[in-house]
């Protein structure tokens, strides 16, 4: 979204740009044309009353309740052009207000709330006025706020304080803000790569550890990890992000014409890891598996012995149309919300303790790192993850891939480990 223009890692604030109008709709949440029109003919309007009016105190928390109030299919949206006009002419001073208005606020209303704290803020530096700093600064450090408000904040002072940077977003490693722990990794690797270059091999691996314990993103956790095994460090990226290694597997069962999606086979109704079971070709029975893959990727094809001719897969009829199953025992001293996050190739369900989480019925839509996301709680003692992973019919080369990666996590993304893990899970230490 646009608003402020990013140079040499600040966020510079244009002087003589017209802020533009919310509200922003993505491809996924449509509205109806004739809402977008009036909004937007309402917006124009808002911006040439904000460029010849002065500010004035306004009852931001009314008006925040109409923003928040904007629903993903255009509802609200009306009002919330109402609002957004009155809040938009609000004092510099009540920057903060604003951007606490927008906890609990939606994708949409988020746009609604940049654009007036943009609106307010571009408004008052073009008068000549300044920002109440030390009060965005206040908020900037308030962790109970609204991660993108605090971003948002963070963009403000470091739009007129070329310190801001070196300042505030060291001290960000392990904020709760994904978007301000970025920035913070990113700081601390540029740091560690000119430490390195500098020849300062010891503080350089200091440096990069710590932005790899405080990374979460993939593509940093993959930077430091390479960073830091160039020293010959040891890196356990399996247990930084919470990938399950050891797994329960049986299969092959049958998934012709993609039916058996929704058929409940045996170990969706009791587990029993002594049970033999007729799977789509003979008797299946359970094995155990730990993969060597830092990244946890489960390779049924191999588990399951499926043959190969060089380095391609058979096409064979007990592997074509298939069906496995993966179980997890995980313990945990205490009850607590989890996410659980799958990359997977293949059609899948998740069950946690018998629940069924989420179910995906998609095929070779490609697979990455926490691809698809669940909500669950875990139980003190003995949990239950057991992964379902079908296989369809195709005969392409590129669709005979069969396989799943499952991590543990918060909603940050910080690992949460089972008491009964194995340490040092990882082949590439």
């Amino acid at each position: 979204m646009g608003g402020f223009a990013e140079t040499n890692n600040l966020v510079t604030m244009p002087q003589h740009r017209i802020v533009s109008f919310p509200p922003h709709f993505p491809a996924d949440e449509p509205m109806k044309q004739s809402t977008i029109v009036a909004a937007v003919a309402a917006g124009f309007l808002a911006i040439s009353l904000i460029e010849f009016s002065s500010a004035e105190q306004v009852d931001v928390e009314a008006l925040a309740v109409k923003l928040r109030s904007v629903g993903p299919k255009g509802e609200g949206h009306a009002e919330a052009a109402q609002a957004w006009q009155a809040i938009a002419k609000a004092d510099a001073d009540q920057l903060p207000a604003i951007l606490a208005g927008m906890q609990g606020a939606g994708k949409l209303s988020e746009n609604w709330f940049r654009a007036a704290v943009e609106a307010v803020a571009q408004r008052h530096l073009k008068q000549g006025g300044q920002l109440p700093v030390d009060a965005l600064e206040g908020f900037l450090a308030d962790t109970r706020q609204a991660p993108r408000a605090r971003r948002l904040a963070y963009e403000l002072i470091a739009g007129i304080d070329p310190s801001a940077e070196q300042r505030l977003i060291p001290g960000l490693l392990n904020d709760p803000s994904l978007e301000l722990r970025r920035d913070a990794v990113a700081l601390a690797l540029k740091i560690a790569i000119a430490e390195e270059e500098a020849g300062r091999k010891d503080a350089a691996v200091k440096t990069y550890a710590k932005a790899f314990a405080a990374a979460r993103e993939l593509d940093q956790i993959k930077e430091a990890t390479k960073k830091l095994r160039a020293f010959e460090q040891p890196v356990d990226v399996p247990g930084h992000m919470g990938f399950v290694m050891d797994w329960h597997l049986i299969g092959p069962f049958d998934n012709t014409d993609s039916k058996g999606f929704d058929v409940a086979y045996p170990p969706e109704k009791q587990i029993a890891l002594d049970a033999t079971y007729k799977g789509k070709v003979g008797k299946v029975s359970w094995k155990t598996h730990r993969t060597s893959d830092e990244f946890g990727i489960v390779d049924l094809n191999e588990i399951f012995e499926r043959p190969k001719e060089g380095t391609e897969y058979k096409l064979t009829n007990e592997h074509k149309g298939t069906i496995g199953y993966a179980l997890s025992e995980f313990e945990t001293d205490q009850p607590r919300e989890i996410e659980i996050r799958i990359g997977c190739i293949n059609a899948n369900k998740i069950w946690l303790n018998g629940e069924l989480l989420t179910a995906n019925h998609v095929y070779h839509a490609g697979m990455e790192v926490d691809q698809y996301e669940a909500n669950g709680r875990l139980k003190k003692g003995t949990n239950q993850i057991l992964v379902k992973i079908c296989q369809n019919e195709q005969e392409d080369t590129w669709a005979q891939r069969w396989q799943f990666q499952l991590r543990v996590c918060d909603e940050l993304g910080t690992a949460v480990l089972a008491k009964n893990r194995t340490l040092n899970q990882t082949a590439a230490n």
